[in-house]
């Protein structure tokens, strides 16, 4: 009797073990094991740090005589713009995980991985985090060593800062995550409700303007009392009408492949490598759609000024291997009637800008190029300075200086007379040789 119950729970144990063994199949591999941080340390991570060198370059965005240059996933620079040719820098703020930045008024609001921070920057000796949204943001993975496969991510644990190769066993199965891409640059700028003044002091906008000012490969914009903030396939609503406490009003899907925002005129134009998107923000916690410009695919940012849309499509990664130029689009009828009237090819275009009737253009390692684009028709026939010499990604044109950061670094061009546009002043980035 002893003998059958032994025998049946050896045949059901094996049993077990055999289904197991099909349920769940085992390998080890040299992989990118995650390296974390936990969600207790990300939340007391936002601080003021004394400046230090800047060692890449992200967004960029200016307010009242100062200068925010994101560093990608560290946070962002600090430079006191007061005297134009002297740029000072003030402080860093650490922000892990940092990639996009706005600002209203005092407030300035930034992603830290799957958070949104508000943070008061009214005094840059005494910058600190005063509000904070959890968990808003999809769980995201920094770029990793292609060579080799990601092991398995637990996000109890954290948000991954980093991968250590090392080899690892563990169950087979895939799970797919966003991987955050750094290879956009600057913020974007609304100049309907902004209450703006670009002549009132110092390089830009005095202390009284309510809003900050950016470039054209932006994911964050502001309009009114509401932050929208764009990711590769959705678009996030936050009524700031309390700045330090952001109310998430939800997220809406419109698309994939969703680069840049740009606001203008009640509206927002989002650049993807498929074409142009124009939503109305007439109704402004829930923008929606007006119409669409569709291009082959490429990497696409956007700026906008009366009816002309000036779009810059490159290849390259995932953008695509098509081409390279500078498109125009005349737009009519609250933007519902939309046409290509003119194409001009460019070497690699990134971000760009418009200011009157000269058009900045960054075109990557062909430099920055400067154009009379009264005529749109005959942008190319009237170039006014090309400064082939750096590598260009995105500018701010704002009361005569053009605010402009490339793989290089920072730079700052005097353009008040534009037969003798000229750098008055530079930060290069700090050459890591670590």
């Amino acid at each position: 009797m002893k003998t059958q119950i032994l025998y049946k729970g050896l045949i059901l144990l094996i049993s077990f073990i055999l289904t197991d063994c099909e349920d769940k199949i085992y390998e080890t591999f040299m992989a990118n094991a995650p390296v974390y941080m936990s969600y207790e340390e990300l939340r007391t991570s936002v601080k003021q740090e004394p400046s230090r060198d800047i060692e890449n370059v992200g967004k960029i965005y200016f307010k009242d005589d100062y200068l925010f240059i994101n560093e990608p996933m560290k946070g962002v620079h600090v430079l006191d713009m007061h005297d134009p040719e002297n740029p000072d820098p003030v402080a860093f703020i650490a922000i892990p995980g940092n990639v996009d930045i706005a600002i209203k008024e005092n407030v300035l609001y930034a992603d830290s991985y799957v958070d949104l921070v508000a943070i008061d920057v009214s005094n840059v000796n005494n910058i600190k985090e005063v509000g904070r949204s959890q968990d808003i943001f999809p769980y995201v993975l920094p770029e990793y060593d292609v060579e080799h496969r990601v092991a398995d991510v637990d996000e109890e644990r954290g948000v991954v800062v980093g991968w250590e190769l090392k080899e690892v066993r563990q169950e087979i199965k895939r799970v797919d995550y966003p991987i955050i891409c750094y290879d956009t640059f600057a913020e974007n700028v609304s100049m309907d409700k902004l209450n703006y003044t670009a002549s009132s002091g110092g390089v830009g906008g005095g202390s009284g303007t309510a809003f900050g000012v950016g470039g054209s490969m932006a994911r964050f914009g502001l309009y009114d009392d509401y932050l929208y903030i764009v990711d590769n396939s959705k678009m996030y609503v936050f009524d700031i009408s309390d700045l330090e406490n952001p109310v998430d009003l939800g997220a809406t899907y419109i698309g994939w492949n969703i680069e840049t925002m740009f606001i203008y005129n009640q509206h927002l134009f989002l650049g993807t490598t498929t074409g142009m998107l124009v939503y109305s923000l007439e109704i402004e916690q829930n923008p929606t759609y007006v119409n669409r410009y569709n291009h082959i695919t490429s990497c696409d940012p956007v700026v906008v000024q009366n009816d002309l849309a000036y779009v810059t499509l490159r290849d390259g990664g995932f953008c695509g291997n098509t081409v390279n130029r500078l498109d125009v689009v005349k737009m009519k009828d609250s933007y519902t009637k939309m046409d290509l009237i003119a194409s001009y090819p460019m070497a690699n275009p990134h971000g760009l800008g418009i200011d009157g009737d000269v058009l900045f253009i960054c075109d990557g390692d062909a430099g920055l190029k400067v154009f009379d684009a009264s005529d749109p028709l005959t942008i190319d026939d009237h170039p006014i300075a090309k400064f082939p010499d750096i590598n260009a990604k995105d500018v701010i044109p704002l009361d005569n200086y053009l605010f402009m950061i490339g793989s290089g670094g920072f730079y700052l061009y005097d353009y008040s007379d534009l037969q003798n546009i000229h750098l008055i002043s530079t930060i290069p980035v700090s050459l890591n040789e670590d």
